[in-house]
């Protein structure tokens, strides 16, 4: 006798075919809706049957009517739920259950988080708990294994290092779906030992790489295509991006350089169609950003302001997003997908009416209709700042072997495209008298994993700081850094978060003019989001009271960045002054010369 190894559905498979062909009810019936069609870019006036966590049927209005429920979406448009191809939660600094909680309601249903700022303090235990404090949420997280801990090895360091092995565990467990943005372009273009294993280990598993390439041009983003890199979100101009799309790489349109759309959306339109290769991400929101303007809901709208059509964004940001993701049951309202939806009031407004999420009507007027619980098991980190109390002379630049005299330096020019600059100043008992117009920067290692004391820099083209403001949330590996002027209120902003385990401060006059807390990890908050965002946007317009802002760089989000040493130009870091561009640590003082004093 021959027996059959014919697969059988499962039960809710056999439902859902039943309730398709009319032989068995919904168990949800969303009548009278306009369903964006991501694949024709049509309009369509249908009504959708769901069951369980499934599309079962799209079907013209009134064909059926056998359900446990139906909802009248009274001619609202229906569009699968958004999707987020690069984020990192942690610029939230919310917990995952916090963060889920504002951005379903949003619509935004999935998110490809790379967790690579709790890997640099906590290494895989980081990646672990960004994976189990993320189950069971309303929002899909789906993970991408960090590359970039430290992203500059040799010129900085983290609280870890991943290597070839690391990326082996780490994509051998499900929730991963590839490697994160390998942000360290000069060990591929050179074929460093460190990223050629990262990059095999990547290749090796079948999933997905994202990239990094800020900057990348010609025959070099050429080459970091050829390692096995296949997507981008650090787009500089228009140009940079059709080069980039032109290249073949997957294109991430990222929310939180705004200033770049319009050009960007000028370019795209001049182009004789929109590929699926183009994608929407949000990168990094901070908590007053995303409680009141929203993550990619924000994005998409941008988009159309600009004049990208609406179809068109919101195909980026749910069809493409689920191709880029290689999950083939999202993206698209049709039979056999997952049960993501939105309900937007109008494709003017598009204003989130209600969401689905595998077919269970969860939000509904930007509100969660049922509290979003954090998973109990898991322990948030804490006690990750590894710093006793800084003492003023740490702030201070002192000139080896000079006490009374002069000295030319090596510092920084500009904000986010830095450049290197010089400067002549006076020395006094051994110390660099800091010339008016100009500020300092300090970066402190904070994880314990060498004794070096803190770096200290001159920052031109930032203003004169009227103050100091602190941050231990400082991509990517997170030390400590304080800008100011004055040791006094740089000692009290460093010493302010070393006793908070972490987060953001401004001081002035010796005094606190506000700080937000962050203990988990020093970078995530355990206030209420409203609280947090509250705090957090009052810390940022005060800030303008201690730094003098120059957008669109020199602003206060420039801060958590400053200290990219991946990037091309000269940037501090625990181990010193380095040079993107030359991968070397380089030493700020040029010469140094005595003086006859009074």
């Amino acid at each position: 006798m021959c027996t059959s190894n014919t697969p059988k559905q499962t039960p809710v498979r056999r439902r859902a075919v039943n309730a398709a062909l009319g032989q068995a009810p919904f168990d949800l019936l969303l009548i009278n809706g306009q369903i964006v069609d991501m694949v024709t870019g049509e309009i369509r006036q249908v009504d959708v049957g769901i069951v369980d966590h499934l599309i079962a049927s799209v079907h013209p209005r009134g064909q059926f009517s056998q359900a446990e429920q139906i909802h009248d979406l009274n001619n609202q448009f229906l569009s699968p739920g958004l999707i987020d191809t690069h984020v990192h939660l942690e610029s939230s600094h919310l917990p995952a259950a916090r963060y889920a909680e504002i951005v379903v309601a949003q619509g935004t249903t999935t998110v490809f988080w790379d967790p690579h700022e709790l890997a640099n303090v906590l290494g895989l235990d980081g990646v672990r708990y960004a994976i189990e404090s993320s189950r069971d949420l309303p929002l899909r997280v789906i993970c991408a294994a960090p590359s970039s801990v430290p992203s500059t090895p040799g010129l900085e360091m983290s609280g870890a290092d991943f290597r070839g092995d690391e990326m082996n565990t780490m994509l051998s467990w499900p929730e991963v779906a590839g490697v994160a943005e390998v942000m360290d372009m000069h060990g591929v273009l050179h074929g460093s030992d460190r990223m050629i294993e990262i990059l095999e280990a990547g290749l090796a598993s079948g999933k997905i790489i994202e990239g990094h390439a800020r900057g990348l041009s010609g025959e070099r983003l050429q080459a970091y295509l050829a390692a096995g890199v296949t997507s981008d979100h650090e787009l500089t101009s228009a140009a940079d991006a059709l080069e980039k799309l032109r290249a073949g790489l997957t294109l991430e349109i990222r929310g939180s350089h705004p200033y770049l759309l319009p050009e960007i959306v000028e370019a795209l339109k001049s182009l004789p169609h929109l590929s699926s290769q183009i994608v929407l991400c949000t990168d990094d929101v901070s908590p007053d950003m995303l409680l009141e303007n929203g993550g990619i809901l924000q994005l998409v709208r941008l988009l159309v302001s600009h004049g990208l059509p609406v179809t068109d964004t919101l195909r980026m940001a749910t069809l493409n997003g689920a191709i880029r993701l290689q999950r083939p049951d999202l993206g698209l309202i049709a039979a056999g997908r997952t049960a993501d939806l939105v309900v937007f009031d109008s494709l003017e407004t598009l204003e989130p009416k209600a969401v689905y999420v595998q077919g269970k009507h969860v939000a509904a007027e930007r509100r969660m209709l049922v509290p979003v619980k954090a998973n109990a098991s898991v322990s948030a980190p804490r006690d990750t700042i590894r710093l006793t109390p800084r003492c003023q002379q740490d702030f201070e630049l002192s000139i080896p072997n000079v006490t009374h005299g002069k000295a030319r330096l090596r510092i920084i020019k500009g904000a986010r495209f830095t450049q290197w600059s010089e400067i002549t100043v006076d020395v006094r008992n051994g110390i660099a008298v800091l010339p008016a117009g100009y500020s300092m920067i300090y970066v402190q290692h904070r994880h314990g994993k060498h004794q070096l004391a803190g770096q200290l820099a001159i920052l031109e083209d930032w203003g004169e700081m009227k103050g100091a403001i602190a941050t231990t949330y400082s991509h990517d590996s997170h030390n400590l850094v304080v800008i100011g002027r004055t040791p006094d209120d740089m000692m009290l902003a460093a010493n302010t978060l070393i006793a908070s385990g972490g987060g953001m401060v401004l001081t002035q006059n010796g005094s606190i003019l506000s700080h937000v807390a962050m203990p988990i990890a020093g970078m995530l908050s355990d206030a209420e989001p409203a609280s947090l965002a509250r705090d957090f946007k009052a810390l940022r317009d005060l800030s303008a009271q201690v730094a003098e802002w120059q957008p669109p760089y020199r602003v206060f989000k420039a801060i958590e960045g400053t200290c990219l040493a991946c990037n091309a130009g000269p940037h501090l870091t625990d181990l010193g002054l380095t040079d993107g561009s030359t991968r070397e640590i380089v030493e700020p003082l040029i010469e140094a010369w005595s003086t006859e004093t009074d």
